[in-house]
């Protein structure tokens, strides 16, 4: 059991979606988790709303069947799940229709001295309807200064869908009261990213083009998209994944050093880096960028089908040019970065699984070695976020011998499981969820961020419709097309696999 106080200024939490799929896999093992350690304020409401006919008894099973299977099911324990059902209360809604909150407000605690603060809402529904229930609840009087509500990524399709509903969210909430949640920071090795940049002497100095060679950053997924197909015809690989996950790891890599770790001053460093992206549009997306789509394959010894032949396809929509994988080759325009390429990639059902950010350092300027034949490889900082959570720095290395001087590269890992095995590797959505608890926004993106996100993602897609580059082929368990290898070799460099 943790020793950390648990925050008190909250007394209910309400999760719209409650039956869905991210709520039985994270959101209520998460809740139970906290709970479990003590991390919960004592009173403490929480709320499952969704459209269904269920009673209390019916949905807190379902609970229960979810934390079960979840990836905190060893955590499971009888006494403890009963104290945490407690807390449980299931009303079904209608957002859409007039007096469609009232079941909330009918079992929802008033604020007394004993269950003091305000009330959480997550919003883990479809994005259009993330102004509907904003709307709904600020005509319900369910809103006051002292609420909160969590938004589930993506926000929009494109700029002009993201203000609309930034808009929608901002006439319920100030935006000091939204928490748009990315899980992605939430994990362990990305949120220590930020420490090992800003807590350690010796990298800050070296953070920069003066002594960085390229960076890479990789979300590789041996999954396919299922039963979504029709989901992702409307989205693809940039939107799903670059807009949101990748952009916020390289700002996290790339901005500089707020000047604490407090929310404005975190997000203000991040926003500035999405301002210095240089443009990808028009003729720079033939050179900048690769699309690809799976084809039949095997993907974990398995065989896999083609993205065409995957379930979900609307009708009349048997092919398609969406793309299940992107490669870029991004610019920071500031001085800190001028010159430096950052390769990003993600794709469904690549070879492994596999998140990592790369630094590559340039090689010494003289290898004094040179004369007895020895070689000299740069130095390199792997962050492994999953599926370990590892840090490994290559350095190079006399080997061992008396005869003559040969060099090798040796790793020194740190192996965040190993370093601390006696605590327990936490879901990335129990950290996100503490912190709104705790009311610290530090990791979670704000308005400003997600628009000038959005402004340069269209880029490319404009870029894509002119220039009419369609969606490569790739076999399903390789590591994409082959102009993705094209894109790096064109610079001399090579994807960290």
């Amino acid at each position: 059991m943790t020793k950390s106080l648990p925050p008190a200024d909250c007394r209910a939490f309400v999760l719209f979606g409650a039956t869905g799929d991210l709520a039985k896999r994270m959101l209520w093992p998460s809740l139970y988790a906290l709970d479990r350690d003590g991390l919960l304020p004592a009173v403490f409401q929480l709320i499952g709303a969704a459209t269904s006919n269920l009673s209390d008894a019916q949905f807190i099973e379902k609970v229960r069947d979810a934390i079960k299977v979840s990836a905190n099911a060893k955590l499971y324990d009888d006494a403890a799940f009963a104290a945490f059902a407690k807390r449980i209360r299931y009303v079904s809604v209608n957002v859409q229709a007039t007096g469609g909150l009232e079941p909330i407000r009918n079992v929802l605690l008033p604020a007394t001295d004993q269950a003091a603060g305000g009330v959480i809402f997550y919003l883990s529904t479809g994005p259009q309807l993330f102004g509907p229930i904003c709307l709904a609840l600020r005509d319900a009087c369910l809103v006051d200064a002292d609420s909160r509500v969590i938004i589930e990524k993506p926000i929009g399709t494109d700029t002009e869908s993201a203000r609309k509903v930034n808009e929608a969210i901002g006439a319920a909430f100030e935006e000091q009261q939204v928490f748009r949640i990315d899980h992605y920071l939430g994990k362990e090795a990305v949120q220590n990213l930020v420490a090992l940049r800003f807590a350690n002497a010796i990298f800050e100095p070296l953070w920069n083009a003066n002594a960085i060679e390229q960076v890479q950053i990789t979300v590789a997924e041996t999954v396919g998209i299922g039963g979504r197909r029709g989901f992702y015809d409307s989205t693809g690989a940039l939107r799903d994944m670059v807009q949101s996950h990748l952009l916020q790891l390289l700002c996290l890599v790339a901005m500089e050093p707020p000047a604490s770790f407090t929310p404005s001053a975190v997000r203000n460093e991040k926003v500035k880096v999405l301002w210095s992206l240089r443009p990808i549009i028009g003729a720079d997306v033939d050179t900048h960028t690769v699309r690809g789509q799976y084809t039949a394959g095997y993907s974990g010894g398995e065989p896999a089908v083609a993205y065409v032949d995957e379930a979900g396809a609307a009708e009349g929509m048997a092919e398609s040019d969406c793309e299940t994988f992107v490669a870029l080759r991004v610019e920071v325009d500031n001085w800190r970065w001028a010159g430096v390429p950052f390769y990003l990639r993600t794709g469904k059902r690549l070879q492994r699984r596999s998140s990592e950010i790369v630094i590559q350092f340039k090689s010494a300027p003289y290898n004094i070695f040179a004369g007895i034949g020895a070689t000299l490889a740069p130095n390199m900082l792997l962050i492994k976020l999953q599926p370990d959570e590892m840090i490994t720095l290559t350095l190079m290395h006399k080997q061992p011998g008396v005869n003559e001087v040969k060099l090798a590269q040796v790793p020194l890992n740190l192996s965040l499981g190993d370093t601390f095995a006696n605590g327990r590797r936490r879901i990335a959505y129990e950290r996100m969820l503490l912190d709104v608890l705790r009311n610290n926004s530090a990791l979670f993106v704000r308005r400003d961020e997600v628009e000038a996100a959005w402004q340069w993602i269209d880029g490319i897609i404009d870029g894509w419709k002119s220039t009419g580059q369609k969606a490569r082929p790739y076999p399903a368990g390789s590591w994409g097309p082959s102009a993705a290898i094209a894109l790096t070799e064109r610079h001399g460099h090579s994807w960290h696999e």
